[in-house]
């Protein structure tokens, strides 16, 4: 293996990006641990939920690290079962969050196990953006939750959005200590790819760094022991594999008080009142569960049409 900085191995909360020399092909292994352990526990998720969030939000960190853009990435899967919606980002500066909407019971564990997206999202679809600010345009790609796993939905949004060959490998579940660990592969081939083989010289190519892609199990993927270049050298080593400079990542949350206080500013009259419990009303951010409490003092200083002593509103 060969390293084009020379740098240190960072062990967790990373993204490494590498190449395939032998074929060109190239691709990122996602490393969450912290990152990932965070926006799972802070609310409390059943495993299930908990381990298909981290695994969108795994697969978001590592989508977002193929990207040249300054913004933010995300993802968002609805459906009609009783998880109702999952949404995750992640920033070009390498923050990532991300929430589940649960409104059901959820099926048996067994049931779940084999095919989480029909079994918690059912029927919906998957939505992937890149939001670069109000001064460019902004793209989404939206296909049907189409697949028994996340992996199978995310192929088939790239089979039909007709870009780059992708091939994508997910993993999340809790150490020996109850952390939370994900691990993602994925593999892109593009048509910027320099190699010097033939069509089906390169089809046979890719075929083969997916099937060693393949190969790895899930432990391996979440191995806190294995670092990222080990596996990658595991997995490529045949076909020469060059890592890079790996890319930091981190929870962050874009809550504030002041972010809170606008939300409150947006509701009307009937939704202050009937979120109005003994005089004041209890924000919750659904990324990392910090709450703020607005009491009739900041009701009344917001000046919310409906807040205590405050002017009803006059239409124009």
């Amino acid at each position: 293996m060969t390293n084009q900085s020379g740098a240190a191995t960072r062990q967790d909360d990373l993204i490494q990006p590498f190449r395939i020399e032998a074929s060109g092909l190239h691709g990122r292994l996602v490393r969450l641990g912290a990152a990932l352990d965070q926006p799972l526990k802070a609310q409390d998720y059943p495993d299930p939920v908990a381990t298909l969030l981290g695994e969108c939000l795994t697969l978001t960190a590592g989508l977002a690290a193929a990207l040249k853009f300054k913004g933010t990435f995300s993802l968002q899967a609805k459906g009609d079962g009783p998880v109702r919606m999952i949404v995750t980002d992640a920033t070009s500066d390498g923050d990532v969050r991300g929430y589940a909407q649960v409104e059901g019971d959820l099926p048996d564990f067994d049931a779940i196990e084999t095919a989480p997206i029909p079994r918690l999202l059912g029927a919906g679809y998957l939505a992937l953006t890149v939001d670069q600010g109000p001064a460019a345009e902004r793209y989404q790609g939206i296909v049907d939750l189409d697949g028994a796993t996340l992996g199978e939905c995310v192929h088939h949004y790239f089979q039909t959005s007709d870009q780059f060959s992708t091939a994508v490998k997910l993993s999340v579940a809790r150490d020996d200590n109850g952390c939370w660990r994900g691990g993602a592969l994925i593999l892109q081939r593009s048509p910027e790819d320099e190699n010097p083989m033939t069509q089906d010289d390169a089809e046979e190519a890719w075929r083969r760094a997916v099937i060693l892609m393949g190969s790895c199990t899930p432990e391996e993927m979440v191995e806190p022991s294995l670092n990222a270049n080990q596996l990658l050298y595991r997995l490529f080593h045949e076909d020469g594999v060059r890592v890079f400079d790996p890319k930091p990542i981190a929870f962050a949350c874009k809550c504030s008080p002041d972010r809170m206080s606008a939300a409150v500013a947006m509701l009307t009259p009937e939704e202050l009142r009937e979120m109005t419990v003994d005089g004041a009303v209890t924000v919750t951010c659904q990324f990392c569960n910090a709450t703020h409490i607005f009491d009739e003092a900041a009701l009344r200083d917001l000046r919310l049409p409906g807040a205590p002593d405050a002017p009803e509103a006059t239409p124009t």
